[in-house]
């Protein structure tokens, strides 16, 4: 259990702590401490990538539970915002099926021997479902345009980054169909 992994073991249990303070009437300043959580949990995906790669400690440990517990995270935080109705259900559906279909279709990547890297628009994406997030926790009505802004173009993000991946790595499905 290398660093980079305890970071990513670390993020997971972070988050029934951020769950709790997103959804359940705690303190007078519950979204403070959830946007805290979350922040920390963010940077440990930052930082854990960093170091394994810095200094060679990539793990096969690393290579399943690092994008999974990022897909926990920004699916628990996604989750907990519908529950509290600051983003739409329909736009947090189409950000999870990507999810899940980029996962499948890396899946069977990996059954014909074949690694398909994060690209740009993945990680653009990333970043602005972060900051979205991130904005739509604080709910500060200053911000409410912002905020919206960055949840339209975290969809666009979306949907442009799983068009790319298929598109690039289309000769994958047909090698799987064989």
């Amino acid at each position: 259990m290398n660093l980079p992994n305890k970071l990513t073991t670390f993020r997971v249990l972070l988050i029934p702590f951020f769950v709790v303070f997103m959804l359940v009437d705690v303190t007078a300043c519950d979204k403070w401490i959830a946007l805290s959580v979350f922040i920390i949990a963010s940077l440990t995906d930052l930082l854990d990538g960093y170091i394994a790669r810095k200094y060679n400690l990539v793990t096969n440990f690393g290579k399943f539970m690092d994008p999974l517990a990022d897909k926990l995270l920004v699916c628990s935080a996604l989750i907990c915002l519908v529950a509290l109705s600051r983003i739409p259900a329909w736009i947090v559906i189409i950000i999870i099926a990507r999810e899940f279909i980029i996962s499948g279709f890396r899946l069977v990547a990996s059954d014909n021997g074949v690694v398909i890297a994060a690209s740009y628009w993945g990680k653009f994406k990333t970043t602005f479902q972060m900051v979205m997030i991130c904005l739509m926790i604080a709910d500060l009505s200053a911000l409410g345009l912002l905020t919206q802004i960055v949840m339209w173009a975290a969809l666009l993000l979306t949907v442009i980054s799983l068009v790319d991946y298929l598109v690039k790595n289309k000769d994958v499905m047909k090698e799987s169909g064989k």
